[in-house]
């Protein structure tokens, strides 16, 4: 088993939510983090200034182009020296309930979503995985799935849809860089107490879970960490539900 030590580790979408605490939790640990955002620079930035220790960094792209997402890993690179670890949280999850949805719309938001949750999260891992396989690094990739892979998003279908979709990204990913040392799993939350979804957790949200309550983002974030462990290394290609027993399968 590799020695801990502290590792460069990219976290794209940190500006916020799970983003933010999954980056706080690595610094804690001792590590380097780049932060990335997209367009919520000053979030971001606050995100930045929580993180204990030196030698963070701040990126900004969009991971749903494919320039782009080559640019930030080479850039959390050039910051870091390595990028050991790889957590893709970014993504976009916007409503289109079929029923009450026209078509152009429709056809819309399953593009931007598609390019964000399920394109940018195979391009960013690709070459985040081409630097550790060049460098023999014994690296980790998570992937921040959700419950609704499973339980269906009725009023987001391509976010479900696409979640579902990185989560067997994340599998596939598992048998082919296995020989490298490099593990790759997901984990799948259930609702999070987060600015995102703010509006969305109700009395009835929080009773889906027998805790009676939704997550915390640094329960969230503790499940990313464990993954991406030494010690979690014959956890690959597992997805990991941290949904508080509110969808169990």
């Amino acid at each position: 088993m590799e020695k801990q030590t502290s590792r460069g580790v990219l976290v794209t979408g940190a500006s916020r939510g799970i983003g933010r605490a999954i980056a706080k939790a690595f610094a804690d640990n001792g590590d380097r983090v780049a932060v990335h955002y997209s367009s919520r620079r000053a979030e971001a930035e606050r995100t930045l200034s929580e993180l204990v220790g030196a030698g963070h960094v701040l990126i900004g792209g969009d991971v749903s182009d494919a320039d782009e997402a080559a640019r930030i890993v080479d850039e959390a690179i050039a910051a870091l020296g390595q990028v050991h670890v790889l957590v893709n949280n970014a993504a976009v999850n916007l409503p289109h309930p079929l029923p009450s949805t026209d078509y152009k719309e429709w056809q819309r938001v399953w593009r931007q979503t598609v390019d964000v949750n399920l394109l940018g999260t195979a391009n960013v891992s690709y070459c985040a995985a081409r630097h550790m396989i060049d460098n023999a690094l014994p690296g980790r990739i998570v992937n921040i799935g959700s419950r609704g892979a499973f339980r269906g998003e009725p009023d987001h279908p391509a976010y479900g849809a696409t979640k579902a979709a990185a989560q067997a990204l994340s599998q596939s990913l598992a048998v082919s860089l296995a020989p490298y040392g490099i593990g790759v799993a997901s984990v799948a939350p259930g609702f999070v107490a987060t600015e995102r979804v703010a509006d969305r957790v109700t009395d009835a949200v929080r009773a889906q879970s027998p805790f009676g309550r939704v997550a915390d983002p640094a329960e969230i974030a503790a499940a990313v960490r464990y993954l991406a462990s030494p010690e979690a290394i014959w956890s690959s290609g597992t997805v990991l539900d941290a949904n508080g027993a509110s969808y169990l399968r």
